[in-house]
Order: C-alpha cells, then structure tokens, then sequence
C-alpha cells in the first residue's frame, strides 16, 4: 500500500464528513438564517412581546451566530494558532452584549440558540441525505458536536450577557445618582431634567411633596426599602436614596395629608430624622430637602425620632440665623451660664414653663408642679442674676426663642 493510501485510511471520517457537510450548509447561510429568524418569531414570542430587538439586528445576530457555529462544527476551531474562544465567540459575544443592552431576557435570549442548534442539525441532516452520507456513527459525532459548540456558544452568549448587565447597572445607579443629586440641588427648575428624574424614579413630576431626612445608621438601603413598603400601605408613592450620612426619601402625597405621613414615619424609623413642609412638585424638592435636614438638625444631640418642621419652626429659624441666637442667648441667659450647673438647669427649667404659661404664675406651679411662692422665688432670682424684667409680655418673644436657642447651642458648644 502507498504511502498516501496508508494516510487516507487512516484518517478518520467524521471531521470529514462534518466538514463536508458544514460547508454545504454556509453555502445555503442566508436561507437557515431566514427560516431560524421565522421560527424564533414564531416559537420564542418574547422577541415579538417585547419588541426590543429590530428584526435587522436579529437577522444579522442569527447569521453570525450561525456561521460561527457552523465553522466550529467543521473544525475550524481546531486549526493551527486559532482560538475559539477569542475569534469563533465574536457573535455570540456581540449578541450577549446588545440583548442585555435591550432588556431582552437572558431565558429568552438562550431559546433562541437552542433553536438555531436544533436548526443547524436539521441543515446538515438535510445535506447528509443529499450527499448520500449514511454513516450513522458519522453522524451521531456530528449530533454530538453540534450540541457541544451549542453549548459553549450560549455559555459565551451567558457571559458576555451577565458583564454587560453589570456594567448597565453600574451605568443606571450613576445616572440615578447624578438625577438624585441634581433634584437635590436645585435641577428640578429644567422641565427636561424634571421629567427625565420622575421617569427614572417612577414619581410624578407634580402633585404635594415632602421630604424626609433620616441619619443612615447602618449603612444600606433596608431602611429604604422597608419605608418604602410602609409608605405604599398607606397609598404614598416614594422613591429612596441611600446617601454616605443620610437616606433621603421623596415622599409624594397624594391625597395624604402631612400629619398621616408623619404618624407612618414615626412608627417605623428609629433613628435621627426631619421631616420637610409640604412642597408643590419635584421642582421645588430642594428647598424642601434643605427644610427636612434644618428640621432634622433640630433634634438634640441623642434624640431619637423624626422633627417635623411645621413644628419646629422657632428652632428652625435660630438654626437659620446662628449669629442672631447667639445674640439672643447673650442678651438674656449668659449670666444664668456662671451659677452651679444643678441651680442653672432648675431656673431655665422654671423659664421655660414660665414662657409656655404666658407669663401666669399659676399656671406655672402647676406645670413646675410646686408653690407658686416657689415659682416667685426663682423669677426674683433670675432678675437677680441676668437684670432682665421677665415681667413684661413683650419679652417673652425673645426669652422663649434665647430658651430655645441655648438648648440648640449648649454651653459646652459655645
């Protein structure tokens, strides 16, 4: 026997029959392409349902995919200095990236190349009777092959799926971060910018609003998440975000009402927090988002709970004008700073009941829960020490606000 003859013999069948096969079928690839197409139309609904693919594209995905799958199973793979995976995985590569970039599901996406396999088989069987190939042992590898590379084909289209929905979403909280900031900081005044923030968090651009402020204690969104809940329970739509020190929440009314949100809010939250007044829509969420940090900064340090501003407006206020506090305070509280600290906290005590009575001595010793003699006795002291007549009803103004403002300024941060 020659030395060529030994050489056929000794080669096996099936690459070449596959290859054979393989070929006859590329050059029939604009014809499987349409009938996989039709049948991916027909039997895999979500391309139609979902309408997110253009039928260009996915004829041009069917062709390349095809292609690359039909090549791999003649052995192009296996040749000198290829690679499968960095050259014959382009397609599906491609197709994972542009079906996770139109939302196509992946389940869907996947049936999709189930089909083509199924098709692809169905194109060589077809050339197999053609050519007269009746090697059932021939073409059971090639059945083997086909659903191998079919295989590793939706393996790649799975991978190159799952990086480009990770960079999506990477891409989405950016831009969802980059609207929140901007509602925040005043953007909402663009009708674009407005209407492109209420698509993405799913609120509407008009209709009451409020804000909620809250200390972020642990660090993550559950409590966004559980509010959100609450909130919808009692038909107030909400959109969160979780920021480095605060999770702030937009709170869209309806027809709720301030005090009905405020009674949910401080059910659920047990943590720092404030609450805005009630705006008109989106555009005008930063000034109540600066109205719900000045409520939260209301509370004193350790208070747990959230501060309305509606009912926090004095302290708001002195928050607002530091300087003119500190005036307050000086004018009628400094002296009251040097006497021992149990006698001082005993008159601002009497001070405050003193102002919330309007100016009754009676009614002061009931809320001070003591003589009215008592009551005397400290007013006549604190006239001792600061100078100040706290008889005269026009003062109580400034006294009850230099009350305030010494317990939002504490001496030891003076």
């Amino acid at each position: 026997m020659s030395e060529v003859a030994r050489r056929d013999a000794a080669e096996p069948v099936t690459p070449r029959t596959a290859e054979s096969l393989a070929g006859s079928v590329l050059l029939h690839l604009p014809a499987v392409t349409d009938a996989l197409v039709e049948t991916i139309y027909e039997q895999n609904p979500a391309y139609r349902e979902v309408d997110s693919v253009p039928p260009d594209d996915l004829w041009q995905s069917c062709h390349d995919n095809v292609a690359r799958v039909v090549q791999m199973i003649a052995g192009a793979d296996r040749r000198p200095g290829r690679s499968a995976t960095d050259e014959y995985f382009d397609a599906a590569h491609e197709t994972g990236r542009r079906r996770a970039e139109q939302r196509m599901p992946l389940d869907d996406v996947l049936r999709s190349f189930r089909l083509g396999g199924r098709l692809v088989w169905e194109a060589l069987i077809d050339e197999a009777r053609a050519q007269g190939v009746v090697d059932s042992d021939a073409l059971l590898e090639i059945a083997s092959k086909v659903w191998e590379v079919v295989d590793n084909t939706s393996s790649q289209v799975a991978i190159a799926y799952h990086n480009a929905e990770r960079q999506l979403v990477r891409a989405d909280e950016r831009r969802r971060s980059t609207l929140w900031e901007g509602l925040l900081h005043g953007r909402a005044k663009d009708r674009v910018f407005v209407q492109e923030a209420a698509t993405v968090l799913d609120i509407p651009v008009n209709g009451p609003y409020a804000v909620v402020a809250i200390d972020n204690l642990i660090d993550d969104d559950c409590t966004a998440a559980s509010l959100k809940r609450r909130l919808a329970g009692v038909r107030v739509a909400s959109a969160w975000q979780v920021r480095t020190h605060t999770v702030v929440g937009l709170l869209a009314l309806g027809a709720q009402s301030l005090d009905a949100v405020l009674r949910s809010l401080r059910d659920a939250v047990h943590a720092p927090a404030g609450l805005s007044s009630v705006v008109a829509g989106l555009a005008d969420v930063d000034a109540a988002y600066h109205q719900a940090t000045l409520a939260r900064r209301t509370l004193p340090a350790g208070q747990v709970g959230v501060a309305s501003l509606t009912e926090r407006l004095p302290e708001a206020l002195l928050l607002s004008a530091p300087e003119l506090a500190e005036q307050l305070v000086r004018t009628w509280l400094v002296p009251l700073m040097k006497v021992p600290a149990a006698e001082r906290e005993l008159l601002l005590d009497t001070l405050e009941r003193w102002v919330t009575a309007g100016g009754s001595v009676r009614r002061t010793a009931e809320l001070a829960h003591c003589h009215r003699n008592t009551v005397i006795n400290r007013l006549h002291r604190i006239h001792q020490i600061t100078g100040r007549n706290l008889t005269d009803a026009a003062f109580q103004v400034e006294l009850g606000l230099a009350l305030r403002a010494i317990r939002l300024f504490p001496p030891q941060s003076r």
